[in-house]
């Protein structure tokens, strides 16, 4: 397996758990267990347990409330649609709004409000329709965090998610408005990265403490919409769907080639980060890395299903 994670020059970092023990860990020259990785979209899903959490906590009513009751000035939007968005629909990509990303992504950016741009958005389906991939839709859902929670999206999330396992998380980019970026520009270390998909793998548990609701570590995992662009790729509540090799995974996914894989039938996690600047289309890389997963991780669990694991997964 090292060869060929070495012979990906975008790769910076590549961490294998089985079971919860580290059984493969490779890093780039210049590269480490303690070095930070922009985990860039893989943000979704970390802002999509949050709304979890919150839903537990009784913060957020439930994923069908409407946003319009941290939205009001959508009232007088002359497009009543968006009165009907839910928080399901943010978490599902399937708003109706205009999306925020592709080429649409640098006006957003540089707006001087950026919740309220993506609120701005025309309407393109109905709610609860189609799948209009958006960081905006994610970031929106920051935005709910922060009224709900009456705590910063990086305060909730260290309070609820980071220290109960174990690390502290880093600051993010926040918009003009100081709200923490909820789709994007997340940073956490290799082994970060292994603690969160581990939470997933054990059904948002962490020893004997449930840090997620465990039905909602399975409704992430339930598709309910799949990408345009690849029919393969199914989406739940802010994590991806599919299947490698013949075996299912849910996944957390960034630009770049950004990910956080949980086999959880097979015990397995995987947390790969890597050249964030370059597009993981650019020269098959994604291809090449699923290629890795599937002719060398996946055969190797295989085998060693039997086997103990070679020692406890640390965070840091």
């Amino acid at each position: 397996m090292g060869p060929a994670a070495s012979a990906l020059p975008q790769l910076h970092s590549l961490v294998v758990s089985h079971r919860g023990g580290i059984v493969f860990e490779h890093h780039a020259k210049g590269y480490g267990v303690d070095r930070q990785a922009n985990i860039k979209s893989a943000s979704k899903s970390i802002i999509a347990a949050l709304v979890g959490i919150a839903i537990q906590q009784k913060l957020i009513r439930s994923v069908e409330e409407p946003i319009v009751r941290w939205f009001p000035e959508l009232r007088k939007d002359p497009d009543r649609r968006k009165q009907t968005i839910t928080i399901r629909h943010l978490l599902t990509m399937r708003s109706g709004l205009e999306s925020t990303s592709g080429g649409n992504y640098g006006p957003w950016v540089r707006s001087r409000n950026w919740v309220g741009y993506a609120l701005g958005r025309p309407m393109v389906s109905d709610p609860g329709t189609s799948m209009e991939y958006s960081t905006g839709t994610s970031h929106i859902l920051s935005a709910i965090l922060t009224r709900a929670t009456r705590r910063s999206t990086h305060q909730f999330a260290s309070d609820v998610l980071a220290r109960p396992l174990g690390f502290q998380l880093a600051r993010w980019t926040r918009d003009p408005q100081g709200v923490y970026f909820g789709g994007n520009e997340m940073s956490m270390t290799p082994r970060q990265m292994i603690a969160v998909g581990a939470l997933w793998s054990n059904k948002g548990r962490v020893g004997n403490r449930q840090i997620v609701p465990a039905d909602w570590v399975d409704m992430s995992c339930e598709p309910v919409t799949r990408s345009r662009w690849d029919p393969d790729r199914e989406y739940g509540y802010g994590w991806w769907i599919q299947a490698f090799g013949g075996h299912r995974a849910c996944f957390a996914w960034g630009f770049g080639g950004q990910y956080i894989l949980v086999f959880d039938r097979l015990d397995l996690v995987i947390a790969i980060a890597s050249a964030s600047d370059i597009s993981d289309d650019r020269w098959d890389y994604r291809r090449q890395l699923f290629n890795l997963i599937e002719r060398h991780i996946l055969p190797g669990v295989e085998r060693s299903a039997s086997a103990p694991p070679r020692r406890t997964a640390k965070q840091g």
